[in-house]
């Protein structure tokens, strides 16, 4: 119990530093929202009451109808933007594993190329990608959802 005891002890300095980093900046902030609504000034209107819309007066109502083409091209940016992040990963890992094939820093890729991972299966895997995305790009082209109409 006493181990126990100990080592927890020495594990408070650790999490008691980010304790007091949240802490300090929750009252932090408080502080800042109570000093600008009691320092401020309190003009209210119609002007401040107003929507902004980047300098120009609101015109029409705000429910209306958008076109779906807007929708698609927003999903479609969406697919291909998260597809791009998994790019990363294989960008930062296959200089870094081909160096390590040639005998360059490779204690820490050698378990990866013991597994099988060489740069050839990596760029094996990166084309298949590719090829998904060139595919999926390629069916929606010829659906149509890039002509505006």
């Amino acid at each position: 119990m006493d181990s126990f005891r100990y080592q927890l002890i020495l594990a408070l300095p650790d999490y008691s530093t980010i304790g007091v980093l949240l802490l300090t900046v929750a009252v932090l902030g408080i502080v800042i929202l109570v000093a600008t609504h009691l320092i401020g000034p309190s003009r209210r209107g119609a002007v401040k009451d107003s929507t902004y819309e980047s300098g120009m007066e609101p015109v029409g109502d705000t429910r209306r109808r958008f076109n779906v083409q807007f929708y698609l091209i927003a999903v479609l940016f969406l697919v291909f933007d998260v597809e791009v992040i998994f790019l990363y990963p294989w960008a930062v890992l296959f200089p870094r594993l081909r160096a390590a094939e040639v005998g360059a820093d490779s204690a820490w890729a050698q378990p990866l190329l013991d597994a099988g991972f060489t740069p050839a299966y990596l760029l094996a895997g990166i084309g298949f990608f590719f090829v998904l995305l060139l595919v999926g790009f390629v069916y929606e082209w010829r659906k149509g959802i890039f002509k505006w109409n």
